[in-house]
């Protein structure tokens, strides 16, 4: 199992859990959940006390992923395999994204 912690504008949102190679789980932190002044990270994961799982990456997860040869450099210089998306997303997606969330690894697990 690996995980990760979601955050937006650098405020935890929520974890990503990785419960083996075909398992992931999305769940929102109990304080996000609770204050009306704050977003859902996207319309396909809306604010909500259930967990998320699904049997690929989330799309909403998976579209903040390098493609091509950027993809190729990416997993070369971290040593990962390229359908890693769990590794490559902790890897790269914790500083210069695209939008305001970020995904830092998680060490306590």
């Amino acid at each position: 199992m690996r995980q990760a912690k979601v955050l937006r504008n650098g405020v935890f949102v929520g974890t990503l859990i990785q419960n083996s190679k075909s398992g992931y789980e999305f769940l929102y932190d109990d304080n996000w959940f609770s204050d009306n002044s704050k977003p859902a990270i996207s319309m396909t994961l809306p604010k909500s006390k259930k967990s998320y799982e699904s049997t690929f990456l989330f799309p909403f997860f998976f579209n903040m992923l390098s493609e091509g040869y950027n993809k190729k450099l990416q997993c070369r210089k971290f040593k990962l395999d390229e359908n890693d998306y769990f590794g490559l997303l902790i890897a790269t997606a914790s500083y210069d994204t695209i939008g305001a969330i970020t995904v830092l690894p998680d060490n306590n697990d």
